[in-house]
């Protein structure tokens, strides 16, 4: 098993909280959280997570933009949407902006999810309670 860290960039303080419980009970260290798009890029670059989640409506810039931006500063870095937004199209957008999944807030915290696309590209196999 290896433990691999994971930044939280959600405007909502709530879903931060239920992310950071959800994501350290399944093995995962969130290695911090941004209220924010353009706090998260920042956060991105200074700490280089393995895997970022994003929101998709943030406050001065939205998950879309911000994944854009992370994707050209770290292309190998796992970015999913977490997002109550999940609408016709999303997923295609969502990819062509480098995001590898998109999750829906109604299906609750995405440790799977995140498992599964972090080690799509990585021959590590992580944490991961719901399939061991």
């Amino acid at each position: 098993m290896c433990v691999k860290s994971v930044l939280v960039v959600d405007d909502s303080a709530l879903i931060r909280r239920l992310l950071r419980a959800a994501l350290t009970e399944s093995g995962w260290i969130v290695c911090d959280e941004a209220e924010n798009g353009r706090e998260g890029i920042v956060k991105a670059q200074d700490l280089r997570p393995d895997v970022i989640i994003l929101d998709l409506v943030m406050p001065e810039m939205n998950g879309l933009e911000t994944a854009r931006v992370i994707k050209r500063i770290m292309p190998t870095t796992p970015l999913i949407m977490f997002t109550t937004h999940c609408v016709p199209g999303l997923e295609q957008e969502a990819n062509a902006a480098g995001i590898r999944k998109v999750v829906s807030k109604e299906d609750g915290p995405p440790p799977s999810a995140i498992n599964r696309t972090a080690s799509a590209t990585q021959p590590v196999l992580c944490f991961d309670s719901d399939e061991t």
